[in-house]
């Protein structure tokens, strides 16, 4: 037998990304009650703090199969209360029963494992979970008998042509390139091929990592497979049973409106100030950490906003969403833990995913949800593919084009439906590009215009760090990508590989910059807005940076693209990345070119003149031409 272990010696939890709400000034008095749940039995955030950190501690040691204090000091406080996060957390994990205790101020929590359903938070006062644990298996032959996708054998199809080998393993690694980004795996597929992959030491294209919210996309394509076969359509009023009641409030939310998360539901999140935190945890964690029915919770809450009016994130909608997606599975008289294997999974390619339910058996994949870096990858590649995998449509047509189109109740471009959009520009990808996100830089790029599915996973502790890096390698591999196309020429391998100088940073720069105006000036000083209207330029303190630069009104591409319509695109996107310097003395940034989009610029140097307005929130770069006449001036506005 193995023994138990016991961490007796006091841990505190580093302070993590994602704080939740602090009582502001002049707040609503705090209750410690739920007001919309009130049959719901009250638990302290301490003892919610010390639930989730037992769940997510079980499932780094039994899922994933990390080290105890690696797990301790990189995950496992993520959603305890900003009050605690600082308090001593003492553990007792029984690797025999497979169980965790986690102590918090007295407040002492259990999360155990059952198989294939991964780890789940014991309710107070209960020593054990409401549903039958049930193994989930493949029916697929060892991965290493077929060729990727469907299995892990090299491919048959040749590497894709033009693309530099070496140029997109120097883009991979740019995402590794600190340390404290904590990267865990990144997977790159072009035109179906696996052109990029790497993982951290301990970490192995099997291992199962934690995902959180990028399981919300997952939901959306159970719900995808639930419209294909015609269980309900998008514009149908959401087919849960309470709702359907005449005269109820919640009557007129529609699937759409439940999947652009902005169904209007009453459910606090961590923008609501007015919330205690010494008293209160808000609804969006408390469906992880309550240990309660999360399908009941989220479906029995009464409307707030009218449906498709306020988009805003909260887990009630992924929540109703899984609620939808059980109920049609059981009255098939199908087993609903091992639906997702069956209906998704094997036809992906994918032998195992972790996906976690609360102590009632309803899936949480609004984010305990667990699966390797490839197995994101093939669900990345449906919908590149448009929903069609190997010929077959799982997918109805026109819902990879509904998840990636702005929802028109979120103020800004920055979500679809269970995925975020890049409409907003915020990463060095084309517009058309969205994604699955999860806490901690869990992320699934989908670009058609370039058929190009990133993904790339890490721990919670290191996301500010590994965005950055994140966002440098995803410019440089849109830019290898594009000098491969037909009629591209690529920069010349030399200079590719040698002509790259270490950048000296300066935290002025560093962080993400907005494009306000970029104006051109010609000789008589008249200035002329440039035809490049947005863009976003990010510069890192270690001497890293990237850019892109696109017009307004850039053409739109069906998917698949034709040659011509990326022609015409991207004759209107520009972007770039290497290294910079800063010169005080002369007023000089100089970005050190290593790969772009523009063919005649690797290998170059770019100067800019810059100044520092608005306390050092406004960039200004000019440009000079060899007489030192200002030629352009681009304004960059710090994004907090």
């Amino acid at each position: 037998m193995t023994p138990a272990l016991r961490s007796d010696r006091p841990y505190f939890p580093a302070l993590l990304t994602v704080v939740l709400a602090v009582a502001a000034a002049g707040a609503q008095p705090a209750s410690p009650t739920r007001p919309h749940h009130p049959d719901i039995p009250y638990q302290s955030p301490t003892s919610l703090g010390a639930a989730s950190y037992a769940k997510i501690l079980c499932s780094a040691i039994f899922v994933s199969g990390r080290e105890v204090d690696e797990a301790r000091q990189n995950s496992a406080g993520f959603l305890m209360p900003a009050p605690d996060r600082t308090e001593a957390v003492t553990v007792h994990i029984d690797r025999e029963k497979k169980r965790v205790d986690a102590s918090v101020k007295g407040a002492t929590r259990t999360a155990a494992f059952y198989g294939d359903q991964g780890c789940v938070i014991h309710p107070e006062g209960k020593d054990g979970v409401s549903f039958t644990p049930t193994p989930v298996r493949t029916t697929l032959p060892d991965a290493a008998t077929q060729p990727w996708p469907m299995g892990d054998a090299p491919p048959a199809a040749p590497w894709p042509a033009g693309l530099d080998r070496a140029r997109m393993q120097a883009a991979v690694d740019l995402a590794f390139a600190d340390p404290a980004g904590l990267t865990a795996a990144m997977v790159v597929v072009h035109k179906g091929q696996i052109v990029g992959e790497r993982y951290m030491a301990g970490i192995t294209k099997d291992t199962q990592l934690e995902s959180w919210s990028m399981g919300k996309s997952l939901t959306a394509t159970l719900i995808g497979l639930e419209i294909q076969r015609g269980s309900f359509k998008l514009d149908d009023p959401a087919p849960v049973p309470a709702w359907r009641r005449p005269g109820d409030a919640r009557g007129a939310i529609r699937v759409r409106d439940v999947m652009q998360m902005s169904s209007g539901l009453s459910f606090t999140g961590q923008d609501d100030r007015h919330l205690d935190p010494t008293t209160q945890y808000h609804d969006h964690f408390f469906i992880y950490a309550g240990a309660v029915n999360a399908f009941a919770y989220a479906t029995s809450s009464p409307v707030e906003f009218a449906p498709g009016v306020v988009g805003r994130y909260r887990n009630s909608d992924p929540m109703t969403l899984g609620f939808l997606v059980r109920q049609f599975v059981e009255a098939r008289g199908e087993d609903y833990l091992t639906h997702p294997q069956r209906a998704l999974f094997d036809k992906l390619g994918i032998r195992r995913q972790v996906l976690e339910p609360d102590p009632w058996g309803n899936f949480l994949l609004s984010g305990y949800d667990y699966g390797t870096a490839r197995n994101w990858a093939r669900l990345g590649m449906l919908y590149v593919q448009d929903g069609v995998w190997q010929g077959q449509r799982m997918l109805p047509e026109g819902f990879a084009r509904f998840v990636s189109t702005p929802a028109p109740a979120w103020k800004r471009k920055e979500y679809g439906g269970q995925f975020w959009v890049n409409g907003e520009g915020q990463w060095n990808l084309p517009r058309d590009a969205y994604f699955m996100s999860g806490a901690g830089g869990q992320h699934v790029f989908i670009v058609p215009s370039h058929d190009l599915v990133v993904v790339r996973m890490g721990h919670q502790r290191g996301a500010p760090a590994g965005t950055k890096t994140l966002n440098q390698s995803l410019a440089a591999l849109v830019a290898a990508v594009d000098a491969s196309r037909t009629g591209s020429p690529a920069a010349p391998r030399a200079v590719q590989a040698a002509s790259m100088r270490p950048g000296q940073g300066d935290r002025r720069f560093a962080g993400n910059w907005r494009l306000v105006s970029f104006v051109n000036i010609d000789e008589k000083g008249v200035p002329t807005p440039s035809r490049y209207t947005s863009g976003r330029i990010m510069y890192d303190a270690a001497g890293q940076m990237a850019a892109q630069l696109s017009f307004t009104g850039r053409p739109a591409l069906s998917a698949p693209a034709t040659e011509p319509e990326r022609a015409a695109a991207y004759g209107s996107f520009l972007s770039y990345y290497g290294g910079y310097t800063v010169d005080d003395a002369s007023g000089k940034v100089t970005h050190f070119v290593e790969g772009s989009t523009n063919p005649n610029w690797p290998g170059t140097d770019l100067i800019r003149y810059f100044e520092f307005v608005d306390s050092g929130n406004t960039l200004k770069l000019s440009i000079r031409n060899a007489t030192g006449r200002t030629t352009g001036t681009l304004v960059w506005a710090r994004i907090a």
